[in-house]
C-alpha cells in the first residue's frame, strides 16, 4: 500500500495527489498517515481507489465520494461522506453530526455512534450505524436506508419522504409524519443484505421499521397540527 503523510503534504497536497490518479492506474491502494483531525480529507474522489486513513479526521471526510472505498481507522467530525454519490465510506469509530448528509448513493458504515442529524436529507445512500444516533436523524430523508443497531434520539425521521429506517433499540420519539410500519419479508431481506455488507451479526427480526405517513406531501388543513 502506498503511503501519503499529511503532516508533510498537507490536506491540499493529499487531495491533489489522489485527484490526479488515473482511473486506469495500478496504484489503487493508499494509506494516509498523520491525519491530525484535519478537515476535508479525501474529498471528491472519482475512481475505484482504496484509501485508508490511520487516525481521526475532521469535517467532511470522504465528501462527494464516487466509486472509492475510504476507511477511517478512528473517529470522524461533522458531515462525513456528505453528498456521497457511490462507493464506500467506513468509519471504525464514532461520527459527529450530519453523517451522510444529502448523500445520493453508496454505503456509509459507522461502527460506533453517530451524533445528531445522521442521514439528514439523504437521497439514496445506505447508512448502517453499529451504535446509536442522535436527535433529528433522517430529517427530511428522501430515499435510501438508515439502519441503527442501537438507539435513536428524539424526532427520528422528522418530515421524512420515502427513506426506510430500521432501528434495533429504543426510539426516543418520532418526528412529524414518521410512523412505525410493518416489517414485511422484502424488508427483512433488504435489511439482511445491509447488515451483511456492514459485517454485522445482528438479526433482522430484532429491528423495527419506520417511514413516512405521507400526510405532509401536500398541504392539507386537516393535518395542520402535524407541520
Amino acid at each position: 500500500m502506498n503511503e501519503l503523510d499529511l503532516k508533510t503534504l498537507g490536506v491540499r497536497g493529499i487531495n491533489q495527489h489522489l485527484h490526479g490518479l488515473a482511473k486506469s492506474t495500478n496504484e489503487r491502494h493508499w494509506a494516509i498517515k498523520n491525519p491530525m483531525g484535519q478537515h476535508s480529507i479525501a474529498v471528491g474522489l472519482d475512481g475505484p481507489f482504496h484509501v485508508e486513513v490511520h487516525g481521526h479526521v475532521g469535517f467532511y471526510c470522504g465528501g462527494m465520494n464516487k466509486e472509492s472505498e475510504i476507511i477511517v481507522h478512528g473517529h470522524a467530525g461533522v458531515g462525513v461522506a456528505e453528498n456521497m454519490m457511490s462507493g464506500l465510506v467506513w468509519i471504525k469509530g464514532n461520527a459527529s453530526e450530519s453523517a451522510g448528509a444529502t448523500a445520493n448513493g453508496g454505503l456509509l458504515v459507522i461502527d460506533g455512534d453517530a451524533s445528531s442529524r445522521c442521514g439528514i436529507s439523504m437521497k439514496g445512500v445506505d447508512i448502517v450505524v453499529g451504535g446509536s444516533v442522535g436527535h433529528m436523524s433522517a430529517f427530511m430523508a428522501q430515499r435510501g436506508n438508515l439502519v441503527v443497531c442501537g438507539d435513536a434520539g428524539e424526532a427520528l425521521g422528522d418530515s421524512i419522504y420515502e427513506a426506510r429506517l430500521y432501528v434495533k433499540g429504543k426510539v426516543a420519539n418520532l418526528g412529524s409524519d414518521c410512523i412505525e410500519k410493518e416489517m414485511r419479508a422484502e424488508h427483512l431481506e433488504d435489511l439482511a443484505k445491509l447488515l451483511e455488507a456492514a459485517k454485522r451479526k445482528d438479526r433482522p427480526q430484532d429491528f423495527r421499521r419506520y417511514g413516512s405517513a405521507r400526510k405532509l406531501y401536500n398541504f392539507n388543513v386537516d393535518h395542520a397540527d402535524a407541520y
